[in-house]
């Protein structure tokens, strides 16, 4: 099944960059066709009462696509004076997205523009210039908050041993001996005690006591590091979104009109 979407465009440069991107996003020259008319013929097909004749090419190619509708005068006295681009859609995806790229390079409301030439219709409220799409659905996305939990450092404490000096000092009582020589006059006679002494070494040691220092190390404390842990409940909000459809019902008067045409062989002959 193809879908013919109309793309209509007041300058050939306008039409000629969405074409660019429309090929840019994946269709062919195959399925793209661009025709630049011209204002003098459009004005000559018109006429002065801004009737649209429908034995033309242009307006036998919107006639079929719009059926019995009058919408197709209005399409065709813009087309007359504009560069149309058609896009032969393979799929209802691909036409959806034809209409959204014409859409947004330029592509002209016909209703406003036609007005603007001189046409008015009571009927035709058309604000787009594309074939309206059916089958193409709209995704609902709808968020959803995932919580989980992680570590983080929130701090610590750190032990470190180092050495440090500090003066001591005690207080000691020492001895020390002196020796002394006395000399006494005396005047008796020598005995033999005396003899034997003459040959003798008499000595006396002199001792003091000096202060003798050691270090003990003892262990006077230890420190350890230990934890503990708390849990506490904590409520963690946020917003999520999530796709909401309106479904409005439009009335005859403002319904936004796109042209979907079913026929495979239906492409502009006189465009």
């Amino acid at each position: 099944m193809t879908h013919t979407v109309i793309g209509i465009f007041d300058s050939l440069q306008e039409a000629q960059t969405a074409v660019q991107q429309l090929l840019n996003s994946g269709l062919t020259q195959n399925n793209v066709d661009i025709s630049a008319q011209d204002a003098t013929a459009a004005t000559t097909a018109t006429g002065t009462s801004g009737g649209a004749g429908d034995h033309d090419g242009i307006g036998g190619f919107f006639k079929s696509l719009f059926g019995g509708s009058d919408e197709h005068q209005a399409y065709s006295h813009v087309a007359r004076r504009s560069t149309v681009v058609t896009v032969h859609a393979r799929s209802a995806a691909e036409a959806q997205q034809a209409a959204d790229l014409l859409d947004r390079y330029g592509a002209v409301d016909v209703n406003e523009r036609a007005a603007q030439y001189g046409y008015a219709s009571g009927t035709a409220t058309t604000t787009t210039d594309t074939t309206a799409q059916t089958g193409v659905a709209i995704p609902i996305i709808e968020e959803n908050l995932v919580v989980g939990k992680r570590v983080v450092e929130t701090g610590g404490v750190r032990l470190r041993s180092r050495i440090i000096e500090r003066p001591v000092e005690e207080h000691l009582r020492l001895r020390q001996e002196h020796v002394h020589v006395t000399r006494t006059p005396v005047n008796r006679p020598v005995t033999e005690a005396d003899r034997t002494a003459l040959q003798g070494t008499i000595e006396a040691i002199e001792h003091a006591e000096v202060p003798v220092v050691a270090k003990e190390a003892r262990i006077v404390e230890e420190v350890r590091l230990s934890k503990d842990v708390e849990e506490r409940e904590e409520i963690v909000r946020d917003t999520v979104r999530s796709t909401d459809v309106d479904v409005e019902k439009l009335r005859a008067d403002d319904v936004t009109r796109r042209t979907d045409l079913d026929n495979t062989g239906s492409r502009p002959s006189g465009l």
